[in-house]
């Protein structure tokens, strides 16, 4: 009720209003089942304004440490990350792809949506960067189908380390369905693994027209803190 309340009569009229999003292909989303969306990832508010442009609710995994803030400004986050459809991920232990796995499966069993960014994290400077595998594995153990998402514009909006969005459009194009049936029961396979990752990816840079580039984007974000030590 909370999620359907902040959606439908919070914040999701409010954003509409102000940053007028736009969506393609949103009949290709099924009115019903279990679905992954592999979404390229350019600012935190895709989490925000993909799920506002789509009828069904939407399910990110999102780091544990958003619902365990302490005083108000922690009870603001966690409930934010409650209504715009975030589960937690506890990602100590480097269980965090195993975590993000059992959590996800857990979404598509119900017959629900799952959000999934296939780069792993934002994208440090607009580019796509290469898919990593998890997802493959998510898509060919659940055997639910994936459809690939392209965010446009969420970066220029609300660029990594900004506190406030900058008012201006925001646009969603969904996808065809991909189909990977043809790998059923292959998940222990890297390479079948890679193969479908790379497919992904490379509709996600058609959908985008973004640059692609052939590394991951962590070690894209981590090479100036290497630069200093």
């Amino acid at each position: 009720m909370f999620y359907w309340i902040m959606k439908h009569l919070v914040v999701g009229p409010i954003s509409k209003m102000i940053f007028r999003p736009w969506i393609v292909g949103a009949e290709n989303i099924p009115a019903d089942g279990p679905v992954i969306l592999a979404s390229n990832h350019l600012s935190f508010i895709d989490s925000v304004f993909l799920p506002l442009m789509i009828q069904r609710r939407v399910y990110f995994l999102a780091k544990s440490e958003y619902f365990k803030g302490r005083g108000i400004k922690g009870w603001l986050t966690k409930n934010f990350m409650l209504a715009t459809g975030q589960l937690p991920i506890d990602r100590s232990g480097g269980q965090a792809s195993e975590a993000s796995l059992i959590t996800g499966l857990g979404v598509l069993d119900k017959g629900n949506v799952l959000g999934i960014y296939p780069e792993g994290t934002r994208s440090p400077d607009g580019n796509l960067y290469r898919g990593r595998t998890g997802v493959a594995r998510m898509i060919l153990e659940s055997g639910a189908p994936v459809i690939p998402v392209a965010m446009i514009d969420t970066d220029k909006a609300m660029p990594i380390g900004s506190k406030l969005p900058k008012i201006r459009r925001i646009g969603t194009v969904i996808g065809e369905p991909l189909d990977f049936s043809r790998f059923r029961g292959m998940q222990s396979d890297r390479f079948i693994l890679r193969s479908v990752t790379d497919e992904i990816m490379y509709e996600l840079n058609k959908l985008s027209g973004q640059t692609y580039v052939d590394v991951y984007a962590s070690s894209i974000r981590n090479r100036p803190a290497k630069a200093t030590r």
